[in-house]
């Protein structure tokens, strides 16, 4: 039985994906719903990029003050640097690329904002004859901007739960790899509490492998849905406010300066409004700022931003 990749199954499920994410936040938040943008590429644009995709955005809602759910199924002539930077055999190849990403911003800085990204890439070599080289990627994690033991725990056990029947090293892997690369390097600081991230990940054949994936994707919404209702009614003040926009500059930097996907989607020749769909809409930087000394700000960075074993957790 072939175990080749199957492009319009993973569509479906991507598409399907993105309708019940959309629909459980936009019912979390009571006031909003989601708009629809879709766009498509022409491939005789400068850098050979075609395809298109389905944007989702919730503005101004009564618990998301942004939401941004993407689509997109995109191909191109040649590999950008982004992607080729671990593979290099690859670079100079056509591609395609499908995938769901998601950053959501809450409104009460007692919520923290999550991102999620499931995601399938599959070329070839330029006359097509040589088999194609695919791969999944994607992941979710959390970024509070006041701490909880009891949401990063909860969050965790629903990482670990979505690929325990994979093997038991899937987590611990994973969960390493999302606490490497969620780091800003320039300040020497984890962007959140970590997760799941995994990328270039086809060792477990394309069924397998693709299941993989729909356990990661699933498992968001019962990983985050729970956080948010626990928390979007909390009493905040405006110093709260005013600390969560100082921290989502935090989140900013990440991606403007060292995400794959970001700068994937510009060096390709992307669509700038959907690749930047990720960022707030409103932040701030202060320069020289700190916490108070035993402050709860001062507790998300000593007790939280750092790696963490959050299953043993009391």
């Amino acid at each position: 039985m072939s175990d080749a990749p199957d492009l319009a199954a993973v569509k479906a499920y991507l598409l399907d994906l993105q309708d019940r994410i959309c629909a459980a936040l936009a019912e979390e938040d009571g006031h909003e719903s989601f708009v629809t943008d879709e766009w498509t590429r022409d491939p005789s644009d400068s850098k050979g990029m075609g395809g298109g995709g389905r944007t989702r955005i919730l503005a101004n809602g009564a618990v998301f003050e942004k939401a941004g759910i993407a689509f997109s199924h995109v191909t191109g002539t040649k590999l950008p640097p982004s992607a080729t930077a671990h593979r290099p055999e690859l670079a100079g190849r056509p591609w395609v690329a499908m995938g769901v990403s998601l950053v959501i911003h809450p409104r009460n800085p007692r919520v923290p904002t999550s991102h999620a990204n499931v995601r399938f890439f599959s070329t070839t070599d330029a006359d097509g004859s040589a088999q194609p080289v695919w791969w999944f990627g994607g992941g979710f994690d959390l970024t509070p901007y006041y701490g909880y033991e009891e949401d990063c725990v909860h969050w965790h056990r629903n990482a670990r739960a979505a690929l325990e029947l994979f093997g038991p090293g899937y987590y611990p892997r994973f969960k390493t790899w999302c606490d490497d690369y969620f780091f800003l390097k320039h300040r020497n600081e984890p962007r959140g509490v970590g997760g799941l991230f995994f990328d270039d990940f086809s060792e477990l054949g394309f069924s397998r492998s693709f299941e993989l994936l729909r356990a990661v994707g699933d498992a968001y919404l019962p990983a985050y849905r729970p956080i948010v209702a626990r928390r979007k009614t909390e009493t905040t003040t405006e110093a709260e406010r005013d600390w969560q926009l100082y921290r989502r500059g935090r989140y900013v930097e990440f991606n403007l300066v060292w995400d794959r996907g970001t700068l994937f989607g510009l060096q390709s020749g992307g669509r700038t409004e959907s690749i930047l769909m990720s960022l707030p809409p409103l932040v701030r930087w202060d320069y020289g700022r700190a916490p108070a000394p035993g402050s709860e700000e001062e507790r998300l960075h000593s007790d939280f931003l750092r790696p963490r074993d959050w299953l043993s957790a009391p």
